[in-house]
This record gives C-alpha cells, sequence and structure tokens, in this order.
C-alpha cells in the first residue's frame, strides 16, 4: 500500500482534538456512557465533531479549521457547554486530565467500532489501558517537505509541550511521581516514539513503502509517534500533550504551537539533523517525570538548564509571530503559569492534598471543566 499523496493546506491553520473523560456523579469513577452522549450529542448542530473512543468511557472532541487559537477557543467552548448539558441529562460528568486518577484499567470495555476491536486484538491489555486522555493539535503545512521540517523542527520542544500541559500525575489511585504519567502507556505500543529523521517527502515514501512491504503498517493511522504527518489534511499532527483541565488551556497550546510554526516559516531558526534525537528520550523523560521542574538538555549546544527557563526564553523568541497571529494571550496565559511552576498536574495534586481524596479531586476537576469556579 502506497503513501498517499500530501494535500495542500493554508500554513499554520490549526485543529485541535480532545479525548475526554465521562465520570458518573456517584463516585466520580469513569462511567459507560459515550454512546448516550453522542446520541444526545447529535441534536446539536455544531461545527467540528464528537466521535467515540477506544473505550466507552471515553469521547474526541474536534474543532474544525481555524485561524487563531481564539477561533479554536470559540469552537471549542459551544462543544463543551452542549457536552455539559447532556452530561447534565445523563447524571454523569466531563472531565479533563490526561488520565482518570483512580479507574481500573480491567474494568473496561473497548467501544464497539471495528477498528477499535481489531487494535483490541492485537494489543490484548493494552488496548484497555490505553484508557487514558490527550489533545491533539495539528497544524496547516503547505506542502509535504515543509511538514517534514516542520515536524522535526517542532520535535525540539517536545519537553515543553509535556510540562505545560502535563495533567496526569495519579494511575490507578496511586501519585506516580509523574507529571505525565499517561505517556508511559503510550511508551508500551510497538510504534510509538519518533519519526524517521528526514526531510525529504520521497524519502519519507521510500520508509513507508519498506515499513508496508514489511507487513507491520497498513496506513499512517499505525504510527503512535509523538508528531506524525497527516497527508491527508496537509498537516502535521502533535500528539504528546495531556488533555488539560480546561479548554481555554487546550486553546492556548493551540496558540503556542501556531507561535512556533509561524516562527520556524520566517526565520528558518535551524535545520533539524539526526543528533537532535541524541538528548530526545533524555528530555522526553525529563519533562513527563519533573514537568515545570525538568532539566532541558539543547539539541544543539548540549547546554543543560531548566526546562522553565527555556520555555521562557522560546516565548521571548517567538513573542512577536504569536502577536501577528494573534497568540499573544495563548502565549501569556502559559508564561504566566509556567513563570510560577504551574501546571494542571501540580492542581490536581494540590487538590489531592487538600482533600485527601481522589473522588472529590475528580468533581473539582469536573467543574473546572465546565467553567464553574471550584
Amino acid at each position: 500500500m502506497s503513501l498517499e499523496s500530501f494535500n495542500k493546506s493554508e500554513p499554520l491553520t490549526l485543529g485541535v482534538e480532545l479525548e475526554l473523560q465521562l465520570v458518573n456523579t456517584h463516585d466520580y469513577d469513569l462511567a459507560p456512557y459515550a454512546e448516550d452522549m453522542l446520541r444526545l450529542m447529535l441534536k446539536n448542530p455544531l461545527v467540528g465533531s464528537v466521535v467515540p473512543e477506544m473505550t466507552n468511557s471515553m469521547i474526541e472532541i474536534s474543532t474544525d479549521i481555524c485561524r487563531s487559537s481564539s477561533e479554536v477557543l470559540g469552537q471549542l467552548t459551544p462543544i463543551r457547554d452542549a457536552l455539559v448539558r447532556s452530561a447534565d441529562k445523563l447524571n454523569i460528568a466531563v472531565v479533563g486530565g490526561g488520565t482518570h486518577p483512580f479507574q481500573q484499567w480491567h474494568e473496561r470495555r473497548i467501544y464497539d467500532k471495528p477498528r477499535f476491536q481489531e487494535l483490541s486484538q492485537l494489543y490484548g491489555y493494552l488496548s484497555k489501558q490505553f484508557t487514558i486522555f490527550g489533545q491533539h493539535v495539528h497544524i496547516g503545512c503547505p506542502d509535504a517537505d515543509s511538514a517534514l521540517l516542520m515536524l522535526h523542527r517542532m520535535s525540539r520542544y517536545i519537553p515543553h509541550f509535556i510540562a505545560l500541559s502535563a495533567s496526569s500525575p495519579y494511575v490507578q489511585g496511586h501519585d506516580t511521581a509523574f507529571d505525565s504519567a499517561r505517556l508511559n502507556s503510550v511508551f508500551a505500543f510497538p510504534l510509538s516514539g519518533r519519526a524517521p529523521c528526514v526531510l525529504k517527502w520521497t524519502e519519507f515514501e521510500k520508509y513507508f513503502d519498506k515499513m508496508t512491504h514489511t507487513g507491520v503498517v497498513k496506513s499512517m493511522k499505525d504510527f503512535y509517534w509523538d508528531i506524525r504527518p497527516k497527508p491527508e489534511f496537509g498537516t502535521i499532527e502533535i500528539r504528546v500533550f495531556d488533555t488539560p483541565l480546561t479548554i481555554e488551556r487546550a486553546a492556548a497550546l493551540a496558540g503556542f504551537v501556531q507561535s512556533l510554526g509561524a516562527w520556524f516559516m520566517a526565520e528558518q531558526p535551524f535545520v533539524p539533523q539526526e543528533d537532535d534525537y541524541l538528548v530526545y528520550t533524555y528530555n522526553r523523560f525529563q519533562a513527563c517525570r519533573f514537568g515545570m521542574e525538568a532539566v532541558y538538555v539543547d539539541p544543539a549546544t548540549g547546554n543543560h538548564m531548566p526546562l522553565r527557563e527555556h520555555i521562557m526564553r522560546t516565548m521571548d523568541q517567538i513573542a512577536g509571530h504569536a502577536a501577528q497571529h494573534g497568540a499573544s494571550g495563548a502565549l501569556h496565559l502559559l508564561r504566566s503559569e509556567a513563570h510560577a511552576g504551574q501546571n494542571d498536574a501540580r492542581w490536581l495534586r494540590e487538590r489531592q492534598r487538600e482533600e485527601q481524596l481522589l473522588a472529590e479531586v475528580s468533581r473539582q476537576a469536573a467543574l473546572r471543566f465546565r467553567g464553574t469556579p471550584t
């Protein structure tokens, strides 16, 4: 099977997907209400989409094509509001966060859709352990070679994305000591990790042909890479974000991606190379484990510095491009919290320290998602 051709898209346009938790309002454990939610959501004519995910206590919402982070927020807001209304009718709640803090994976049921059933047959218990919740950000690229260049430039900023979005400190009732434990579940899949460092689409097509020849891969969907090309959309898709606790943060993260992309395209600040990836897994681990307190190793110089400091420095570099694309507010939101060492993982831990009950933490997170002060 050959790789589909790369469709043109408007450069720097955005699309955002959010995987969300459905919980009951009795003990705030996950609840198998995806089908009921989808049925109710059909009555709401909205831009974007709402679809099932791997297990039946999850749903995924997505925007249509957006040109700014404020447009992302403008599309996510009515979807969020319709979700909340539908959940209220079912006496359940919708929650952000990269993991549910105390659900037991063996209690999950695979959603009845052919692809999910096939994945369950292939991956066994990993499929149920994939009841984790991420944000995916698509960014438009003018052509296939530009997409690969954008992908490998973005790879240097994977730790920044992880630390800023981290919201999965708890797994099966325990504090994992990770800010993003969610990504540990993704590592288990054989085709996770990062894309091969090629900068020409013809080279990527050769790689894809070799992989399909082995019979291991049938389409781009079979790669669970941190960032992957999406030729049918004319985008690259960044997949390392935990789902934030609020749609405002989700939109701000999209604004950060767009501002970086604008900087790359306007200034061509560096050419990616294979050696960039020498420190890739170390930086990724640091961000997952320590969040804002991580150490970042600069791939170009080998210098070690606090990741938080590199985030601030990066935001200074791209501030002008953020202003041009209406993302200054997005960067301000992320920057002020990064400066304070705050992210959603810290918020969840602070709530748990106060409440000593993860069900109450989930209840407060559900209020936070719907925009109600806790």
